[in-house]
């Protein structure tokens, strides 16, 4: 069973334990990649992996208390 190449936002969220919200924030600053596809968002799974492999994708308890 081969994975996906992409996740939607709301896959990357409930992958990363965030809200929708705050993914498509994050989406929206670039702190987590994306490609859009007319007006799909889709996050690069690869990309979201090295980022978190690489301690380099942060969310604060801040922005978590925020987009709650």
């Amino acid at each position: 069973d081969e994975e996906k190449l992409t996740l939607t936002v709301s896959e990357t969220a409930r992958l990363l334990g965030i809200s929708r919200g705050l993914a498509y924030e994050m989406v929206r600053t670039g702190e987590i990649p994306s490609v859009r596809f007319g007006k799909r968002v889709l996050v690069p799974r690869h990309s979201l992996e090295k980022l978190l492999e690489r301690g380099q994708l942060v969310i604060s308890d801040q922005s978590k208390a925020e987009n709650a």
